[in-house]
């Protein structure tokens, strides 16, 4: 199966739904070249050997950045006959908070990178709004951030994808034949 993305494609689900491994094969089976923005840092063994993982699923074939804080600088390097696979915007948000960062700046400069990117961009997100309201300030600002963050990805994409157990549903727009 092969067809054409639109420009910007959101994945969202919750964790370990599948959504990474879903946004994967919706990029590979575009038969295009992709680039793949991977935000998120290792800090422990368990989170060095989860990047490990997900680096031996998507193989060789694709050309990865790394870039935890500014992934729209990667997108102005990037051919845009690329498809891009941001993977995940849940990391960034966490860098940007947790690194003490100025969060309306970095936002505003983020969605003005995704719009200014000609080429596809399927980005992966987490839902985090539907569990229990967190016991501490930083995990219900964190829950708040995330939330208005797929709000925004959301109202710009073109396609919204929610993963639950490994099962796609659309939310948004209409999936490429």
């Amino acid at each position: 199966m092969t067809f054409k993305l639109p420009k910007l494609t959101i994945v969202i689900g919750g964790a370990a739904s599948g959504k990474s491994g879903f946004a994967e094969k919706l990029v590979m089976s575009s038969n295009s070249p992709r680039a793949y923005i991977a935000t998120a840092q290792a800090f422990d063994a368990e989170m060095n050997a989860k990047i490990a993982k997900h680096k031996a699923q998507r193989g060789t074939d694709w050309e990865t950045y790394e870039e935890p804080l500014a992934p729209w600088s990667v997108l102005e390097t990037i051919d845009d006959s690329n498809i891009v696979l941001l993977d995940c915007a849940t990391f960034w948000l966490s860098n940007i908070l947790l690194g003490d960062h100025d969060l309306d700046a970095a936002k505003a400069a983020f969605l003005r990178g995704l719009q200014k990117f000609n080429g596809s961009i399927v980005i992966v997100t987490n839902e985090v709004g539907q569990g229990v309201v967190p016991d501490n300030k930083l995990a219900r600002a964190f829950r708040q951030h995330q939330g208005e963050l797929n709000q925004q990805l959301a109202a710009l994409a073109d396609l919204v994808i929610l993963v639950t157990a490994g099962l796609p549903q659309t939310l948004k727009g209409q999936f490429p034949k």
